[in-house]
């Protein structure tokens, strides 16, 4: 307790001087050693004691991490760190592994400036090593690269010391490809990792230590000492002449950016607005005295406290009753009851929290992660939390006693707030109500938690692939006429092109810009000027364009035409499944010249109808997710982990040979997936590691297409019978 108050005092100091402050993310595959290496860093700065490093899991709080031994949810520390004569406040987020969990290191890479990035040295760089490099440079965040797991290239695998600095060397060079083929300016402005200018460190979390070269200049540590050790297995000497905590701060403190020098540039990468405003210039300066500027990236719920929102503090100050407005709601006052930080599973309350730091707050009743929080009563909204992945499994949830049926509703409400990458479907007229996740493990982990945390018993289902609907053809005009006669909207239909798609996923183009900036971004994407300055809504991955001149009363609709394509989109003609990939044309409209004939009841069904009439016209199909999938066996296994891809209506892409092993790559549709994990280790004698990642929606093949879809439509209680336009043009 004394040592966890001592802590909380020192960065309480240093919490004002962002100069003095970094905020870091540790990122990396699951299993690569993340949670140890947090463990040892606390240890080092005096939170945990340096004995249970490694064991206590500190960051892992919640029992169901502790269990399966995996990281679930981003856990935030603070701590003090010692380099050259100064301290400096190190605020740290231990993100999951898993690619069932990677929206939570979406969220955590908008409220740090830079990352350590954890590679195993024997596995190297995996598919999620891939995507969490690929989240954080998209963040603009800096990475650093520390390779673990030293010792089992020389008693595993037993190579020699030269064998040794050859393989951390392609680990090395292969990070650095990834980086360069990311975002080739931030590597060409000095973010390439170079082991001799000390932006990567090499190193055992399980044994406490680490080294880097100019660390190794101070300790009179070698690589040949470091070899000898592993190989006689006295690693307590390295402990203690390079421990791990000090090389990895040291790196930290060194070479990631503090937020006053991170925002000027951070800035225009997750904000649009004006940069000449009060807050544009605060959020540059990261300037305490300015207008306070939040971003929530997460939320949680504490049984005595409620509702804890935490975020990154971009400009100003907050404390106990500053009153704050979030954007995109009602403008109504949202008062702070606590401010304070996270010390693992523990919340500290402070005074007062400045510009560059992570806070976490309660009394922001409004707020959903993703929002943008400010003392001004309007402002330009941060970009929007893009994560990579999407759901791919559904589970019906049901209560298991009827009286129960009220507080799921809440529960699932919470829930969908605590976890912005689940998708809730909440029908309160039957009582089943649908959760869709990242996967498997995902479902497995938020059901398993509504029944532990929230006391809610609930029946399950099996889990159902999550389908896309989409179009392959160009359909239209098609007339969709109101249900009075009066009025009637002419749309076009057509595929959404490939690179616009990729540009709105990766956040380049959004309604957050200004119209001038998208335009041009989507005229250098290859689209007509007159459609790129007439866009009106990006909803998911498909984009509605006005190209009508000089409609009377039209502005006064435009927002209810809106409302009615949101509604046809969430749910196909075909199979009920959300629309993606799709261009919408609003060519003509005829408006009854009196308003109260043109109506919501009047729009909204005209514009569901002309859309779902015009994706059966333009050749309506089913997209089905798939995953990338990495298999690694010994050389003999091959044939079987191939057959394992193959046989789940796969492709192999790759095999890469390095020594007695081989990795094969492929991918897979998510619905031929379920079982993988026994077949893969039944199949290769419980000798192959594997991984899978999120690799998009593929056209479901035409000769399953019927199937699939009456099965949809069955297991959604609707007619079996295919649609036809005629049935929503009637």
């Amino acid at each position: 307790m004394a040592r966890g108050k001592k802590s909380i005092e020192k960065v309480t100091e240093l919490m004002s001087d962002p100069v003095h402050i970094r905020n870091i993310g540790i990122v990396a595959h699951i299993d690569h050693g993340k949670t140890t290496l947090s463990d040892n860093l606390l240890a080092g700065a005096g939170i945990i004691s340096e004995e249970l490093a490694g064991k206590q899991l500190f960051m892992d709080s919640d029992e169901e991490e502790q269990a399966r031994g995996i990281t679930i949810d981003a856990s935030n520390v603070s701590m003090v760190h010692e380099y050259e004569g100064q301290e400096f406040l190190i605020n740290m987020i231990d993100t999951p592994g898993h690619v069932d969990f990677g929206g939570d290191v979406t969220r955590a890479m908008r409220a740090v400036d830079g990352a350590v990035v954890l590679v195993d040295a024997v596995e190297g760089t995996m598919p999620q090593t891939e995507t969490v490099l690929r989240q954080a440079l998209k963040e603009g965040v800096r990475p650093v690269l520390f390779i673990n797991k030293v010792d089992r290239l020389i008693n595993e695998l037993k190579v020699d010391e030269m064998e040794m600095q050859i393989r951390l060397g392609r680990v090395i060079d292969k990070v650095n490809k990834l980086i360069k083929g990311m975002n080739e300016e931030a590597y060409n402005a000095g973010w390439k990792l170079d082991a001799s200018q000390g932006t990567v460190a090499f190193g055992s979390a399980l044994y406490n230590w680490a080294v880097s070269v100019p660390f190794m200049k101070k300790s009179g540590v070698s690589f040949k000492e470091v070899y000898e050790s592993c190989r006689t297995g006295d690693m307590k000497n390295l402990a203690k002449r390079s421990p791990l905590c000090e090389v990895v701060l040291d790196m930290v403190v060194k070479h990631l950016p503090n937020p006053k020098d991170s925002q000027k540039r951070r800035i225009k990468v997750i904000w649009h607005g004006d940069a000449n405003t009060p807050e544009g210039k605060a959020m540059l300066e990261c300037d305490p005295n300015g207008p306070a500027t939040l971003m929530i990236t997460d939320i949680s719920f504490d049984p005595h406290a409620g509702e804890v929102a935490t975020g990154r503090l971009f400009s100003g100050r907050i404390r106990r009753g500053t009153e704050l407005y979030v954007m995109g709601t009602a403008k109504k006052v949202n008062r702070l009851q606590q401010v304070g930080i996270f010390m693992g599973p523990t919340r500290v309350e402070v005074e007062e929290i400045t510009a560059g730091n992570i806070a976490a707050v309660t009394g922001l009743k409004d707020a959903i992660v993703g929002s943008t929080v400010t003392t001004l009563q309007d402002m330009t909204p941060f970009e929007s939390l893009k994560h990579y992945s999407e759901p791919v499994m559904t589970v019906a949830v049901e209560a298991k006693n009827m009286k129960d049926l009220p507080k799921l509703v809440e529960v699932l409400r919470q829930v969908a707030k605590e976890d912005p990458t689940l998708q809730v479907n909440i029908n309160e007229e039957t009582g089943e109500h649908l959760i869709s996740g990242m996967g498997e493990l995902h479902l497995e982990i938020v059901t398993g938690r509504i029944k532990r945390d929230k006391g809610v018993e609930i029946i399950t289902s099996e889990p159902i692939v999550v389908y896309r609907e989409t179009v392959t053809q160009k359909a239209g005009p098609v007339e969709g006429k109101s249900p009075n006669r009066h009025n009637r909207f002419y749309l076009e239909l057509e595929v959404l092109p490939d690179a616009i798609v990729e540009l709105i996923k990766n956040g380049q183009v959004s309604m957050n810009q200004s119209q001038l900036e998208r335009r041009d971004a989507l005229i250098a994407a290859g689209m007509d000027k007159d459609e790129a300055k007439n866009v009106k809504d990006i909803y998911g991955h498909t984009m509605f364009i006005d190209m009508t001149k000089g409609i009377q009363y039209l502005n006064e609709t435009m927002e209810l035409i809106i409302e009615g394509l949101h509604e046809a989109l969430d749910g196909g003609p075909l199979a009920d499944e959300k629309v993606q990939n799709l261009k919408i044309k609003l060519v003509d409209v005829k408006l009854h010249e009196d308003a109260i004939h043109r109506g919501p009841a009047q729009v909204i069904p005209a514009v569901r109808a002309a859309v779902k009439a015009g994706m059966l016209m333009a050749g309506d199909t089913l997209l089905e997710p798939v995953q990338k999938i990495q298999i690694t066996v010994p050389t003999d296994q091959m044939g079987n982990a191939t057959a394992q891809i193959q046989g789940r209506r796969g492709q192999v892409y790759d095999i890469q040979s390095e020594g007695d092993t081989v990795t094969v790559v492929g991918k897979a549709p998510v619905a031929e997936l379920f079982g993988f994990a026994g077949d893969i280790r039944s199949a290769t004698e419980g000798r192959a590691m594997w991984s899978t990642e999120f690799a998009g929606f593929e056209l479901v093949p035409s000769n399953l297409m019927k199937e699939v879809v009456t099965s949809i439509r069955k297991r959604k209680g609707l007619k079996e019978q295919m649609p036809t336009p005629a049935d929503y043009l009637a």
